[in-house]
C-alpha cells in the first residue's frame, strides 16, 4: 500500500504530464492529487486486480512487468516523471493483465479513478494529453519487445539504463543486478558481464548496487536503435509545456 509522502514532494508539477495542463484544468485536478511516498518494491498494481487509482511519479520510476504462471516475469516498459500508470482506467479496460512495481524508490501523485474519468470524458487538454501518452507507451512495449528479442544483452542494459535515468533527477541509479535481470527477462549472470564490460569501457560505475551513468555519450553511441526510437516518438507525442500542448491541439 503506497503511504503518504513526507514534506519533500514539492509539486504536482514535477511531473511533466501534470506541468503540461492549462492552468484551468490543472486547478480542477489540484484539490485531489495525493502525495505518495513510493518506495522500491511497492506493487502499484497487480495483475488482473482493480485499478482505484491512476499514479503520477515525481521522483520515482515504476516497471510495467508480465508475470508468466512460473512466477517469471519480464519489464515491458517503465514510466517516471514524464507519464503516469493506470492507462486502463481511462481506455476502457479497467484491469489490465500486467503489473506495477516501483524500480526506483520516490515520491509521486495519485488521482482517484472517478475523478480522472469524469475529466477524460469532459474531452479537451486532459483527454488529448493522456491519448498522446498512451501512444508514446505503445511505442515503448513495443520497442521493448524487440529489442528483448533481437538485440545484445549489453545493448537492452544500455537501452534501460538511458530509460531511466532520463526519467530521474540525477545519473545514478539504486538498483541489484538480479532485480535488472528480473527487469529485462534474462540470467543474471548476463546483467553481471554486461554491467562488467560497460564499467571495463568507462561508462558506468557500479558498486553496491548502486549504478552511476559516467559518460552519458559513449553510453549512447554504445545503445541499440530502440532507445532513440523510443525517445524521439515521446519527444514527438508530448509537448511538456501548457503552451506546446495547445500548439499540437490546434
Amino acid at each position: 500500500m503506497a503511504r503518504p509522502a513526507s514534506a519533500t514532494t514539492r509539486s504536482p508539477k514535477d511531473n511533466r504530464l501534470l506541468a503540461a495542463l492549462p492552468e484551468e484544468t490543472y486547478d480542477d485536478l489540484l484539490p485531489y492529487l495525493q502525495p505518495l511516498a513510493m518506495p522500491l518494491g511497492l506493487s502499484v498494481y497487480e495483475s488482473g486486480g482493480a485499478q482505484g487509482y491512476v499514479y503520477f511519479p515525481t521522483t520515482a520510476i515504476v516497471s510495467l512487468l508480465f508475470v508468466l504462471k512460473d512466477g517469471e516475469s519480464a519489464e515491458i516498459a517503465i514510466t517516471g516523471n514524464e507519464g503516469l500508470v493506470g492507462i486502463a482506467l481511462f481506455m476502457g479496460g479497467e484491469t489490465t493483465p500486467s503489473r506495477a512495481v516501483v524500480q526506483s524508490a520516490g515520491e509521486g501523485y495519485r488521482l482517484s479513478a472517478s475523478v480522472l474519468k469524469k475529466e477524460f470524458e469532459r474531452g479537451g487538454p486532459l483527454q488529448h494529453l493522456l491519448l498522446r501518452y498512451t501512444q508514446a507507451l505503445i511505442t515503448q512495449m513495443t520497442q521493448t519487445a524487440v529489442c528483448n528479442r533481437h538485440h545484445a544483452v549489453d545493448q537492452q542494459l544500455c537501452r534501460w539504463l538511458l530509460l531511466s535515468v532520463d526519467r530521474l533527477p540525477s545519473n545514478r541509479l539504486v538498483m541489484t543486478q538480479e532485480l535488472i535481470a528480473n527487469m529485462l527477462g534474462v540470467r543474471r549472470e548476463g546483467v553481471t558481464e554486461a554491467a562488467g564490460k560497460l564499467q571495463t569501457e568507462g561508462l558506468i560505475e557500479y558498486s553496491r548496487g548502486k549504478i552511476t551513468i559516467m559518460d552519458r555519450p559513449g553510453l549512447e553511441a554504445r545503445v541499440c536503435e530502440c532507445y532513440a526510437v523510443v525517445k524521439k516518438e515521446y519527444d514527438r507525442l508530448l509537448p511538456f509545456s501548457a503552451k506546446g500542448l495547445a500548439d499540437v491541439s490546434a
